[in-house]
C-alpha cells in the first residue's frame, strides 16, 4: 500500500478568512492526501507542534494578513530547531512577488498566489513527495 502524503494546513496569524485554505484542503484530499486542517489563528508553534505530532510530510500555510515575512521564517526556524529539515513548506495567499522571492531564499519551497489552479499545488506536492527521501 502506497503511503499517503500527510499535510498540515493552517491559517496562521489574525486572518479571519479561510475559504481558500478550505478549497486547497479539499483539493489535496481529493488527490488522496491526508490533510490535517488546523483552522484559523494558528501560531507558528502550534503549526510545528502539529506537524511533529502528525508526522507531517508537508506544511501548507495560507496567509492574507500581510504577516508572511514574520510567520514563514518563524515556522522555518522552529522546523530547523526540531530537526525537521525534510518537511516541505509551501504556502499561498496575497504575497508580493519580491517577498515570495525572499521567502524562497529562506527555505519556503513554493508559494501560490490567488487564482492558482489547485491542480498546480497538488502536482507540486506530489512531485516533491515522489522525489523525496521521506518516501524511500
Amino acid at each position: 500500500m502506497k503511503k499517503k502524503i500527510r499535510v498540515v494546513l493552517a491559517k496562521p496569524g489574525l486572518d479571519g478568512h479561510d475559504r481558500g485554505a478550505k478549497v486547497i484542503a479539499n483539493a489535496l484530499r481529493d488527490a488522496g492526501m491526508e490533510v490535517i486542517y488546523l483552522g484559523l489563528r494558528q501560531t507558528p508553534e502550534m503549526i510545528v507542534n502539529a506537524a511533529i505530532q502528525e508526522d507531517a510530510d508537508v506544511i501548507s500555510l495560507s496567509i492574507l494578513s500581510g504577516a508572511h515575512m514574520t510567520i514563514f521564517p518563524k515556522v522555518l526556524e522552529l522546523l530547523k530547531k526540531n530537526e525537521m529539515n525534510d518537511v516541505l513548506v509551501v504556502g499561498g495567499g496575497v504575497i508580493p512577488e519580491e517577498d515570495m522571492d525572499e521567502l524562497k531564499k529562506m527555505g519556503v519551497a513554493e508559494l501560490f498566489g490567488p487564482g492558482t489552479p489547485t491542480t498546480e499545488t497538488v502536482n507540486y506536492i506530489e512531485k516533491w513527495f515522489k522525489d523525496s527521501p521521506r518516501n524511500a
